[in-house]
């Protein structure tokens, strides 16, 4: 008959995956992640981790980190970096990229409508304005 051990739990207890380093990450080399439909991207290690409403974090990645989960604690020290990550990086980065955008040069067909207008306004601006004389009008002068 075997008994069970009952240093076993204090032994082998869970193991978490330690997300520290990608904490640092986020804080102090930001321009190493992206964000796109939903998915923070560690550009480098083409990790990418994925936050629920509860602020639990998914990991899939092509490598054995798939396979471990992260400390509760970790996950909500992970997710407040992440938080700030979005709002004092990426948010401001997408804005500009957005407002950049606007100013980008056009196609060549917005760019030969643009032309066609233009000449088209200068044209007009350089027509004599029309002028009726005031007794086609039927308008008598005031006294």
């Amino acid at each position: 008959m075997t008994t069970a051990n009952p240093n076993y739990a204090a032994v082998y207890q869970p193991y978490y995956l330690d997300v520290a380093p990608m904490i640092e990450a986020l804080r102090f080399q930001p321009s190493d992640f992206e964000f796109k439909q939903g998915w923070l991207r560690h550009v480098p290690s083409r990790h990418l981790f994925r936050f629920d409403r509860k602020g639990k974090v998914v990991i899939d990645a092509r490598c054995s980190c798939t396979g471990q989960a992260v400390a509760r604690e970790q996950g909500e020290q992970l997710h407040t970096a992440f938080k700030a990550w979005h709002e004092y990086y990426w948010r401001p980065l997408e804005i500009d990229r957005d407002f950049a955008s606007h100013f980008a040069e056009p196609n060549a067909w917005v760019r030969l409508f643009r032309d066609i207008r233009m000449a088209w306004r200068r044209f007009r601006r350089q027509a004599a304005p029309v002028t009726l004389p005031s007794e086609v009008m039927g308008v008598a002068p005031a006294e």
